[in-house]
């Protein structure tokens, strides 16, 4: 029985001892929230983007998912936690304090060409002070999977729109809202600092997300929009990955252009036919005319596009993805889809999507096991019956000891713990670990000609780690990190053997 199966038999028993309490059989609400936590497993992961204001979230929402879903204006929308979940139509629906539901009007935003227009929400109707967050069900394939949700700026001016980006991420009642978070970072000020050692409190202990991905966002912005724009980003992201170890659980950060991503998922033919007609400017010409965005966008008739067409290009791709793109058309890209897959590439989007992958979704249904673990010891300890005793010393032990967790924590933790490891043996153990992918080729290193030694790879890791964990000089987090190595190449040599 796997940790999914062994949390929905705990959850089972747990109604099932709340329907014969007398006193709790006749309590719909304790019974609806054992149903939610219940559903919460079937539901697919959460991941929350968060970040200060103006860091470009609702814009990599819209990258993520591949539509201009989420309003990057400065509306009231983007003062409140907006989830996004896959629907069969659209619909946009608003809790309200109290419990009460409304559905919100969708429209489309007035702002350039029409089939450019992201959406915005009619708030006409509605007081956004007394609605907690908006529910948006969206047809995109992208969402079937995750659900994810947009949150106020943490450095608003505004003491409640920052709080209720708080609620979300630190929950003081200790229940997990979210499985996972991405950061979005512009600067590391105090106050993000502040915000990722709260998350780090919940992070690997009793409650909240496993794990934070950290994102160096509005990544073409930091080079100034230079055509090595995304190398200097890189750098910087290194360098707050380097200043975030010791929070122990940033565990990596990935430079990405929002506005790039979204615009090479979303890029139209006509765009593509203005970008090739700038590509056939004299060099030196296009260069002048780009030395800054006021010069690229007045009148000047030695360039093949008008003024109006060359605004919209750079509400699109930035200065520095028009210099990207007409560099990859000179370099030989011949249509469209060659030039969104280049630029969508070019934009970090691919990166994160793969370090995401590889943190979270191919554990999401541990990550979902951890959240119910949480929630229903939650629960039970405000609601006790006679069975409490006996559901927490179930609860308890998965908490504690289940090893998914435990790989999960230690790859946070590594970043930010002092251990006798050489370079080598953090690379091997974090690999090993699932830090760069939980399948059993990723975990051993195995290329695609060397995948038939896995069962012999698998043997000599757990071979080389229990030698490890008994060296004399080593401190207790090393042993620990290396028992748990121990069992994950034993749980590899398990696995081959039911295969084989």
């Amino acid at each position: 029985m796997n940790t999914s199966e062994r949390v929905r038999a705990i959850l089972d028993g747990t109604v099932a001892a709340y329907r014969a309490d007398p006193v709790y059989r006749h309590r719909p609400d304790v019974h609806a929230e054992l149903d939610r936590i219940t559903r919460r497993l079937n539901q697919p992961i959460r991941v929350a983007l968060a970040g200060t204001l103006k860091a470009g979230k609702s814009t990599l929402v819209n990258a993520l998912v591949g539509e201009a879903i989420a309003p990057t204006d400065a509306t009231e929308a983007t003062r409140i936690v907006t989830w996004f979940r896959h629907g069969p139509t659209p619909k946009v629906t608003a809790n309200h304090r109290g419990g009460r539901r409304s559905n919100v009007p969708i429209a489309r935003s007035s702002h350039g060409p029409i089939d450019q227009q992201g959406l915005t929400f009619d708030f006409a109707t509605l007081d956004p002070d007394d609605v907690i967050d908006l529910d948006v069900e969206w047809p995109a394939a992208e969402l079937a999977d995750a659900t994810i949700i947009d949150t106020p700026g943490t450095s608003s001016l505004s003491a409640d729109v920052s709080a209720r980006t708080l609620r979300l991420l630190v929950p003081e009642d200790g229940v997990p809202r979210v499985d996972a978070v991405v950061f979005l970072l512009r600067t590391l000020n105090a106050a993000d600092i502040a915000l990722l050692k709260q998350i780090g409190q919940l992070v690997g202990g009793a409650s909240g997300a496993l794990g934070v991905i950290g994102v160096a966002s509005r990544a073409d912005e930091i080079g100034a929009g230079r055509i090595d724009a995304m190398m200097s980003a890189r750098d910087v992201a290194q360098r707050f990955t380097t200043e975030l170890e010791r929070t122990g659980i940033c565990q990596s950060v990935v430079p990405v252009s929002g506005l790039l991503a979204l615009t090479a998922r979303t890029l139209r033919q006509r765009e593509f036919v203005a970008l090739q007609k700038l590509a056939g400017v004299e060099p030196a010409a296009l260069a002048k005319a780009m030395l800054s965005v006021d010069r690229f966008v007045r009148e000047d008739d030695s360039l093949p596009l008008d003024a109006v067409t060359r605004a919209e290009l750079l509400d699109r791709l930035g200065i520095f993805g028009i210099r990207m793109a007409v560099a990859l058309l000179h370099a030989g890209v011949g249509d469209s889809v060659a030039l969104a897959a280049e630029l969508l590439e070019r934009s970090g989007l691919v990166a994160l999507r793969e370090v995401i992958d590889q943190q979270f979704a191919q554990r999401s249904d541990l990550l979902k096991a951890h959240t119910a673990l949480v929630s229903l010891r939650q629960f039970v300890q405000r609601n006790p019956v006679y069975a409490t005793p006996q559901i927490l010393a179930d609860v308890d032990p998965l908490l504690a000891d289940t090893h998914a967790f435990e790989e999960l924590r230690l790859l946070g933790q590594l970043r930010s713990q002092t251990t006798s490891f050489n370079e080598d043996e953090m690379a091997s153990l974090r690999r090993l670990i699932g830090g760069s992918g939980a399948d059993a080729a990723s975990r051993l290193g195995l290329r695609p000609e060397t995948l038939d030694d896995g069962p012999r790879a698998a043997f000599a890791a757990a071979q080389r780690w229990r030698r490890r964990a008994e060296h004399p000089l080593n401190d207790p987090f090393t042993t620990r990190a290396c028992r748990a190595a121990v069992r994950s190449a034993e749980a590899l040599v398990a696995e081959y053997a039911r295969s084989g």
